[in-house]
């Protein structure tokens, strides 16, 4: 029989230790260089659907054009408001220049009321003072009117005229047959307009209207109901 050899185990490779032959300076697994490309990692999902999220050229556009249209629509409504600014400006000058003078006006109307009332209660005649004082009244009360006339203030005639609630104050009422209901048939004070304005209205006494005509001879009145 043979006698079983005893195994050498000096030579075995050792965990951990090169094998006999093996370049010892082989870099191992766990050797790469740091600056190396690492393993690639999944596309992050997040990331790709991004791009989808972004408007197309064609929207974009359409998304400009919109805010043109807007900021056109907004400059031309503050143009109409700036042009409506100038011309409500101007026509406060103008009415400021035309009216200032409105509160001396009435006062002066009122100094051609005493006129008037003052020739009206020269006693009539050829007598000497009273043909003067006469004559030096009307001077003055035409000097006045054409200064009212200078600065557009005229007097209007409300005499006949139907009764206008915007001209005319009422006062009386006066019983006249002959004129319809309304006219006016007495002018108690003068009205006056300054540069086509109401400046004083006329004070009168209106018509109370007279009695309704009666129907033609021969002409039967129904009066059933």
């Amino acid at each position: 029989m043979s006698e079983d050899k005893p195994t050498d185990t000096t030579g075995a490779d050792q965990p951990g230790e090169p094998a006999p032959g093996a370049d010892a300076t082989a870099p191992g697994p766990s050797d790469a260089p740091s600056g190396a490309p690492g393993p690639e990692r999944p596309a992050n999902d997040e990331g790709a659907a991004a791009p989808a999220d972004r408007p197309t050229p064609a929207e974009r556009v359409a998304e400009l054009e919109a805010e043109i249209a807007a900021l056109k629509d907004q400059n031309l409504r503050a143009l109409a408001e700036i042009e409506n600014v100038r011309r409500r400006g101007e026509r406060e000058r103008d009415d400021a220049g035309r009216y200032a003078i409105a509160g001396f006006a009435q006062a002066l109307v009122e100094v051609a009321d005493n006129l008037s009332q003052a020739l009206a209660a020269v006693p009539p005649g050829e007598d000497g003072a009273a043909r003067a004082l006469r004559q030096g009244i009307e001077l003055t009360e035409r000097t006045l009117h054409a200064a009212f006339e200078r600065f557009g203030v005229s007097r209007f005639d409300a005499l006949g005229q139907p009764f206008d609630p915007h001209r005319h104050q009422a006062v009386l009422e006066i019983d006249a047959p002959d004129k319809p209901a309304g006219t006016v048939v007495q002018v108690l004070r003068a009205g006056y307009m300054l540069n086509g304005r109401l400046l004083r209205p006329a004070m009168v006494g209106v018509a109370k209207g007279g009695v309704a005509e009666a129907a033609p001879s021969g002409t039967a009145v129904d009066t059933s109901a």
